[in-house]
C-alpha cells in the first residue's frame, strides 16, 4: 500500500459511513443538530427529548430539531394543529430560533409571539412553530399579563 492510498482510505471510510447513515449523521456531526419527526402527541411524548407543554393535544406531523451539543437547550418544533394554544400569552417578539424548519414561517416577520414558558410560538400555515429558549423580555412580559 502506498502513502497516497493509506491517506485516502480513512477519508473514504468516513464518506462511506456518512452516506450509509444519511443526512441525520451529517447534521449531527457538522451542524450540531438532530431532527426527529413524530406522527402525533403520543409519539412525541414517548420519544421526544424536549418538553413542550404548549403543544395542542390534536397535534400531528410534529418535527423537532435539537442541538447535539451537551447541555444546549436550543430546539424548534413545527406541527400541524387546528387548536388554539392554552396557557400562553401574546407578547412582543424579542427572540428568534436557532434554526428554521422547511415549511416554518419566517420568525422575523412576526411582531408578536405567544410566550409559553421558555418557548415562543407563532402560527404557521396549518399549525404552530415554536422555539426555545425565548428571551427574558418575553417571559417577563407574559408574567406581567
Amino acid at each position: 500500500m502506498n502513502a497516497r492510498t493509506a491517506l485516502a482510505a480513512p477519508t473514504l471510510i468516513v464518506v462511506g459511513l456518512l452516506s450509509l447513515t444519511g443526512c441525520s449523521a451529517y447534521d449531527s456531526l457538522v451542524h450540531k443538530q438532530a431532527t426527529s419527526t413524530f406522527d402525533d402527541t403520543t409519539a412525541f411524548d414517548d420519544g421526544a427529548e424536549v418538553d413542550a407543554e404548549w403543544i395542542p393535544a390534536d397535534a400531528t406531523e410534529i418535527t423537532v430539531r435539537t442541538s447535539t451539543m451537551e447541555d444546549a437547550a436550543d430546539a424548534v418544533i413545527l406541527l400541524t394543529s387546528g387548536s388554539a394554544l392554552s396557557d400562553c400569552t401574546e407578547v412582543k417578539r424579542h427572540s428568534a430560533p436557532s434554526w428554521v424548519l422547511d415549511g416554518a414561517p419566517d420568525p422575523y416577520e412576526a411582531k408578536t409571539v405567544f410566550a409559553c414558558g421558555d418557548w415562543s410560538v407563532v402560527a404557521s400555515d396549518d399549525g404552530w412553530f415554536g422555539w426555545t429558549p425565548n428571551s427574558e423580555e418575553e417571559r417577563n412580559a407574559a408574567a406581567a399579563e
